[in-house]
């Protein structure tokens, strides 16, 4: 077989010290390699060494090749020269990659004309989006897309060039089923067309779907590797076991409880975007301590319906009342994409102490939650850009803790993290919100993740 990549001893080296012990790669034509891990085990990092893309204070080391070509991945610009041609980059948060000033169509259309040198860039186009269920969105802008729909745009564009390598990470984070499937149907197509894939991801669907050779990182070192269908099945490393027995179908079921008085309550809602009715004559309450499950296919009106609820947008019929009794900043919301709800250059420690100072919170409930989340108090030193995306999403849920509100919505919180961590946050959200009278309104495309935490599940189509 072809030889697509290899890597040689590639780390990664921070003011903290080394981020990613040395390891050896190799990607062949046809072959995927997977990475598993936790938030913050390294996995994106060993990525974003491969492709030249680490953050300012941190460097890589080793020796890198693709196809005959030898590059130092200490020097990137070697690497950022074959983008689109020789590498293709799927990023972990289709926000930062798309542009939010051109038309989803127009993105694809244009890695296809300038990097792949297509014919006929609109027929081709087309028929990417056909494939990807984006046929109808080709002319919105991404701020206009679900985070579903917008991560689908991302592979489309990130594929457009035909780049023999693709690096893709959490390509089906915040998809439903059927889109998944979708993916990774995509996915294989390009191994069968002599492709090489280097996937980083929390799913083990999609792991055993693509087979090839996957690697299990934890702490920036490769605790086990080995074939998709032996690792799988017979995992060795205790962390392995661990990480496949976080699936949610194994977790026990919640005791049903009787529902309290509603602090919400929804009658005879209706709305529409972009010209297509979402939902209509729904009914909804929600009371203290309740968990409520919203599943559905992306783009069905999920986030919309939690922002009507919140009162972040005006339905087209239908009332929303919201018990009068609760305080101002008692309605919070986590993000679907944690990037969009946090300053860039600002570091994530000074936007907890500002929104302490501000709501007259003690700061000492800070470090006690960090560890209920399995933080490290050295990241809040950094921006959002230098942490991963699942510790960003858990500075997200400990930010709206903070302000001890009546109702949460979680959109998809748990879309970023492995399953170990998954099980962590989720169990931590759900007992808070029994304990604490939190309403909770939980958003998720992860059928056996709602049943096992949910008092009662409502489906969108």
């Amino acid at each position: 077989m072809t030889l697509l990549l290899t890597a040689e001893r590639l780390a990664v080296h921070g003011r903290e010290g080394v981020l990613v012990e040395p390891l050896d790669l190799s990607l062949q034509a046809g072959r995927a390699l997977t990475i598993l891990g936790e938030s913050g085990s390294g996995k994106s990092l060993a990525a974003q060494a491969l492709l030249g893309t680490l953050p300012r204070g941190l460097r890589a080391s080793g020796a890198l090749a693709l196809g005959p070509d030898r590059f130092d991945p200490a020097r990137p610009a070697g690497q950022r020269a074959l983008w689109g041609r020789r590498i293709a980059v799927l990023p972990q948060e289709p926000w930062l990659a798309l542009d939010p000033l051109m038309r989803a169509g127009a993105q694809v259309a244009e890695v296809h004309a300038l990097v792949g040198a297509a014919a006929d860039p609109a027929a081709r186009t087309a028929g990417d989006l056909g494939r990807l269920g984006l046929a109808h969105a080709a002319a919105i802008w991404p701020w206009q897309m679900s985070g579903g729909m917008a991560q689908r745009l991302a592979f489309a564009a990130a594929r457009a060039g035909g780049a023999p390598v693709t690096v893709a990470d959490e390509p089906t984070k915040g998809l439903d089923a059927a889109m998944r499937g979708e993916v990774l149907a995509l996915l294989r197509q390009g191994l069968a067309d002599g492709g090489g894939l280097i996937c980083i991801t929390h799913d083990l669907e999609l792991a055993a779907g693509l087979g090839g050779e996957i690697l299990v990182m934890r702490g920036g070192t490769v605790v086990e590797r080995g074939p998709a269908d032996r690792l799988l099945s017979d995992p060795q490393h205790p962390y392995t076991r661990a990480l496949i027995g976080a699936d949610p179908a194994r977790w026990p079921r919640p005791v049903p409880r009787p529902a309290g008085v509603p602090i919400l309550r929804a009658e005879g809602l209706a709305l529409s975007r972009g010209g297509r009715r979402l939902f209509s004559d729904l009914d909804l309450t929600l009371a203290p301590g309740e968990v409520v499950g919203i599943e559905g296919p992306s783009g069905c009106g999920k986030s919309s319906l939690g922002n009507v609820l919140l009162g972040l947008l005006a339905p087209d019929r239908g009332t929303v009342w919201r018990d009068p009794a609760a305080p101002r900043f008692g309605w919070q919301k986590i993000w679907q994409d944690p990037p969009a709800a946090f300053p860039p250059r600002l570091a994530l420690g000074q936007g907890l102490k500002d929104l302490a100072r501000r709501h007259r919170i003690d700061p000492a409930r800070i470090p006690p939650l960090l560890d209920r989340l399995n933080l490290r108090p050295a990241l809040l030193d950094r921006t959002p850009a230098e942490v991963s995306g699942g510790e960003l999403q858990r500075l997200a849920i400990l930010r709206a803790l903070l302000l001890d509100p009546v109702m949460l919505f979680a959109d998809e919180p748990t879309s970023r993290l492995d399953p170990v961590t998954q099980a962590e946050a989720v169990r931590l959200l759900a007992d808070l919100a029994r304990a604490e009278g939190l309403a909770l309104l939980f958003v998720s495309h992860d059928r056996a993740l709602l049943a096992a935490i949910c008092d009662r599940i409502l489906t969108l189509r």
